[in-house]
């Protein structure tokens, strides 16, 4: 079974999501969990799991770059073969990212290529949507590149933005579309399903 470690920065949600889908029909070994500072509500839903952490804290790292230094290494001494953003909201940097080269997948609050990259995030991407004025939204499951939110894409849900939505409404709404939709990409792409062909993404039956 795939051992993959899922990044987080906040609530957790979407990392609950792949838990609660792995403990239903195991399909991976989610070995650890990177949280981006301490005390965030994704450790203690770790902590309950029994899934290890590894916490980027101020104090023990010299900068990021010396933290995902660290965390490459550690993942790659435990057999990690996937990396799963489930809510990460820092850049990844383009050194990390190529040393798990097509093998780390983000899950993003839009329809890529709509209302994504720099500056796009959280609650950030909703009120774009809203200012502009777009009748749909959605979520995007995606391979990770060095350019933020510019890898090929793998899945994508659409959801009706409503007259009244707020940025808070709307994005209820897509995280329940994220929370059927990360746990099956991350099926897909431990079961070997995921078939990446320039920027189309072709899923095995």
């Amino acid at each position: 079974m795939k051992k993959i470690a899922v990044f987080a920065s906040g609530g957790g949600t979407d990392f609950q999501s792949v838990i609660d889908a792995n403990a239903k029909e195991p399909f991976c070994e989610i070995t650890y969990l990177v949280a981006s500072k301490p005390q965030i509500g994704a450790i203690a839903r770790a902590e309950k799991a029994g899934i290890k952490t590894l916490v980027y804290e101020k104090s023990a790292f010299e900068n990021k770059d010396a933290f995902y230094a660290f965390v490459a290494d550690t993942l790659k001494e435990n057999g990690v073969e996937y990396i799963v953003l489930a809510g990460w909201l820092s850049v990844v940097p383009a050194s990390f990212i190529a040393e798990f080269e097509n093998a780390i997948i983000n899950i993003h609050p839009s329809l890529i290529p709509s209302f994504c990259g720099m500056g796009y995030y959280g609650l950030k991407v909703h009120e774009g949507v809203l200012a502009y004025g777009a009748k749909i939204s959605g979520a995007t499951v995606h391979f990770v590149e060095a350019d933020v939110d510019g890898g090929a894409i793998i899945m994508q849900r659409a959801v009706n933005v409503e007259e009244n939505d707020t940025p808070e409404s709307l994005q209820a709404r897509i995280l329940r579309e994220e929370h059927t939709m990360l746990p099956l990409c991350v099926k897909l792409l431990c079961e070997g399903k995921l078939v990446k062909e320039g920027r189309k993404v072709k899923i095995l039956k």
